[in-house]
């Protein structure tokens, strides 16, 4: 790239590539970012000093008396202008973390929603329901009458049903009826049975408002009734419908990293959150008249891939090959075979646009709510998608037959199997007549699964990218324990192998002798992070099967986010904890050590028969703290003598056989 003496004085600062990822892909990219000169996230972080007070969520910046700036060190030494203890200002900036994440896949949820009453009244004709069988399945339990009903009038009456998840002022929220009866019962007794997810986001906004809610507490209660109106609210039902509309995922086999990339056909890449652009994407690319004039412009073809969470969804839905996590979506850009990058919501980079520029790559907006300064915007109407996807596919065409960037594309692509539902899993343990949970449920009361933990969320360029996720993820199977995935976490232990049912020999005797019997990797993964609603309605499963306590809060399991960076984050750990599970963060936590409002996260909440917040740094710590709250669970339950059983090997059989 030619730069002008004013971008020369800006080169990025030089990294330590190995000391920032474990992606061999992203660490050739990085070093071909600093040989031109290009400027990416990784290099912005080793630039801007975290704030310290910031990170410790001890500045209030809630009206013009302030900000207020509490000393972590010396927590109860001073308030703030108004009087506020460093407990309600923790209190108020973790509620309004929690009120944008439940706002993003809220929102998410209802924009498919929207579009699943159009499809149903026939005024979109793009898309269709693909599952009808599900749209049944999700009806009856919602208590809708399906026998001898049409489709149409069936999903209307869901529809109408699940708009409550967010507009209802009062009542519960439809799918409260998946949630086990104690653990409903628990919430009920505290208030923080979630109403409509805008009247929850809309009070929880106004309880952190200076001069409202001051008591910890009350705010906590007010977090998790939110966020779990994202949880079992708007996330669910985006996860719901979009398996009514494009199909309920099932296993299939499909690649990650860049190396799926091709130089010599159009390369279109598909980033965001939401699957509607993604899905149209996939008809455009396949659309004849399109790939005649990829041809006529030299390439071979047309190469759709996924990044970050549409991405994780279309692999799972599809098996479209998918480039790479968050961290990854700048570098990707240096390849130079990137033809255009299509964007919607969620864990965009406003950096992409100048990385973008750098190689002559067409970025393009789609969605109202996400414009970018100087990048062109397309926008994406669900009642006429094609007009969207086949002009960027169009751009892509002509940056393709004018490419100027030197191209280099790292020849690493990961084989793994991905698109477990939560569906298919229950058919995978008992068989087309006998589908159900009863088989995992044995093998952890028997002790060959010690438990299930769910490693979830981001990759943050504070942290090593990939490498808690790989180390803890690695640690837990080893120790038999289940490991199920949703988001960039699913993509970063695809890329180092663990999405293999070979990749069993790397579990623990019990762990690897069930994986070899069911023919299935050690790791699943689920989705995207809206997907992350699949667990809890497995951890329902789980308890309604039997067996493993009365409510989630009895069940050995235990979640993880080692990487988290955003908001969202917060939203779902908090819906887990209230949901009963305990939760362990990596990287940082918004709250100062041993204060009140800490003590409350992390051990509080549990008393009050919900789940608990831990933090870990260290991938082996982690680890160490999810275990040992899941042999805590089974000794509560009395299963932990099944665990002193011994796995007999092939030598041990051979010897009975002597006898």
């Amino acid at each position: 790239m030619e730069k002008s003496k004013k971008d020369k004085k800006k080169e990025p600062a030089g990294l330590s590539i190995r000391d920032v990822t474990i992606c061999d892909a992203t660490a050739q990219m990085l070093a071909k970012a600093e040989r031109d000169g290009v400027e990416t996230a990784f290099h912005r972080a080793a630039t801007m000093k975290a704030c310290p007070i910031g990170a410790n969520s001890a500045c209030c910046k809630h009206c013009s008396m302030g900000p207020c700036r509490l000393n972590a060190n010396d927590p109860y030494g001073k308030v703030g202008v108004c009087g506020a203890t460093i407990d309600t200002i923790q209190a108020r900036n973790f509620g309004r973390m929690v009120a944008s994440g439940a706002a993003a896949h809220t929102d998410h949820g209802m924009a498919m929603l929207d579009l699943f009453r159009e499809v149903v009244n026939g005024n979109i004709q793009d898309y269709k329901v693909k599952d009808p069988i599900k749209l049944e399945e999700v009806a009856t339990e919602m208590g809708i009458e399906t026998e001898g009903r049409e489709v149409k009038d069936i999903a209307m009456d869901l529809y109408h049903e699940l708009e409550r998840t967010y507009v209802a002022v009062e009542g519960e929220i439809p799918f409260a009826k998946r949630v086990p009866e104690k653990t409903l019962e628990t919430w009920r007794k505290h208030g923080v049975v979630p109403r409509g997810a805008m009247r929850e986001i809309m009070e929880l906004m106004h309880r952190t408002h200076m001069g409202v809610d001051q008591e910890y507490r009350n705010i906590t209660n007010q977090c998790s009734r939110t966020a779990l109106a994202d949880g079992w609210g708007g996330s669910m039902v985006a996860t719901e419908i979009s398996d009514i509309l494009y199909g309920t995922p099932t296993p299939v086999r499909a690649e990650v990293n860049m190396g799926c990339l091709k130089e010599n056909e159009v390369n279109i890449i598909i980033h965001g959150h939401e699957p509607n652009l993604f899905e149209s994407m996939l008809d455009s690319v396949n659309d004849p008249g399109l790939i005649q004039a990829a041809k006529d412009a030299g390439a071979e073809g047309i190469n759709l891939v996924g990044m970050c969470c549409s991405g994780a969804e279309m692999l799972s839905r599809h098996g479209i090959p998918h480039a790479g996590n968050f961290m990854s979506t700048e570098s990707i850009l240096v390849t130079g075979a990137v033809d255009a990058m299509g964007v919607d919501v969620q864990c965009i980079k406003q950096g992409l646009a100048k990385v973008a520029d750098c190689y002559g790559t067409k970025l393009f907006t789609t969605n109202p709510r996400c414009h970018i300064e100087g990048v062109e915007h397309i926008e994406f109407h669900e009642h006429t998608p094609r007009e969207c996807t086949d002009t960027i596919v169009e751009n892509a065409v002509v940056r393709f037959k004018n490419r100027t960037a030197a191209v280099e594309i790292p020849n690493i692509r990961n084989m793994g199997v991905h698109g477990f539902s939560h569906e298919y899993i229950n058919y995978m343990l008992g068989g087309s007549f006998r589908s159900s949970y009863t088989p995992l449920n044995d093998n952890i009361i028997n002790g060959r699964i010690r438990g299930v933990a769910g490693v979830v969320g981001c990759t943050n360029p504070r942290v090593k990218q990939d490498w808690v996720h790989v180390e803890l993820v690695k640690e837990l199977i080893k120790n038999d324990v289940l490991v199920v995935q949703t988001g960039c976490s699913q993509i970063a232990l695809a890329k180092a192998g663990l999405y293999t049912p070979e990749a069993a020999h790397l579990a623990g005797p019990g762990l690897s002798e069930v994986c070899e019997t069911v023919g299935m990797p050690p790791v699943l993964g689920l989705g995207s992070c809206v997907d992350n609603s699949r667990i809890l309605i497995a951890c329902s499963e789980m308890v309604r099967v039997g067996g493993l306590g009365e409510s989630i809060a009895d069940l050995p399991v235990a979640g993880a986010a080692p990487e988290w960076m955003s908001e969202k984050a917060i939203s779902i750990g908090q819906y887990f904890v209230a949901s009963g599970v305990y939760t362990v963060f990596g990287v940082t936590f918004p709250v100062v050590e041993e204060t009140k409002f800490y003590k409350h996260l992390f051990g509080g909440l549990e008393e009050q028969g919900f789940g608990k917040w831990g933090f870990a740094k260290d991938p082996y710590e982690m680890a160490k703290l999810m275990i040992a709250h899941i042999d805590a669970k089974r000794a509560a339950l009395g299963l932990d003598k099944a665990r002193e059983r011994v796995l007999m090997d092939m030598a041990d059989r051979q010897k009975l056989d002597a006898a």
